[in-house]
């Protein structure tokens, strides 16, 4: 899907000094898994999933997960890894096609594709959830001074917490959506004007 092009705002972090080692990576990461766009993407996920044959409610959570985008790069990175994952999931036909929305973010085609070939949202929860931190946590050990050792145990130390946002997005409601990771939103919007970088957002 090329998800591995873009950083979600973290190379800013990194760039800025903010990210510079294992326990500043792995405060990022678990800043946006509890409090950031990564737990709103999750919750937005699960109502996909259950509304997978429902066109008009799948427009709707497509628009909303649009909207919450806080920079333009952030925008064209689900639009563009939603429209990736779609395209591979052809592979593997459903005989009950998830109704997506034409513009369709990365997590609601996710959620709904998932669901069209009945796996169960505890399921996709963790491999979404699992999924994203680990590109998180490669753009840090390509950019920051940590190696594959300090990857690998960050993901093991988060995988608790990944399995907690889970549980909670499996009752959450649309009104539980929101976010307090104003740094996260800040570096998303700066990395735009980065003189040079690596990564696509």
């Amino acid at each position: 899907m090329g998800a591995f092009a873009w950083s979600a705002g973290l190379e800013t972090s990194i760039v800025d000094g903010r990210v510079h080692d294992r326990t500043s990576t792995q405060d990022w990461v678990a800043g946006s898994l509890h409090h950031g766009g990564l737990r709103n993407d999750a919750i937005l996920l699960a109502h996909a999933h259950r509304n997978f044959a429902n066109p008009a409610q799948l427009a709707e959570l497509a628009d909303l997960c649009l909207a919450l985008s806080p920079s333009g790069e952030r925008h064209a990175e689900t639009l563009q890894t939603g429209r990736a994952f779609i395209l591979a999931s052809a592979a593997w036909p459903s005989t009950a096609p998830a109704a997506l929305p034409e513009a369709c973010p990365y997590h609601i085609a996710v959620g709904a594709i998932a669901a069209s070939h009945a796996v169960d949202l505890t399921s996709t929860l963790l491999a979404y959830l699992t999924a994203t931190i680990h590109g998180q946590v490669s753009v840090a050990v390509r950019l920051v001074a940590i190696g594959q050792t300090d990857g690998l145990s960050i993901m093991a130390s988060l995988e608790p917490e990944i399995a907690q946002i889970a549980e909670l997005c499996l009752a959450a409601t649309l009104d539980d959506i929101g976010s307090v990771a104003y740094g996260a939103d800040i570096a998303q919007m700066k990395h735009e004007t980065l003189a040079t970088r690596i990564f696509r957002s």
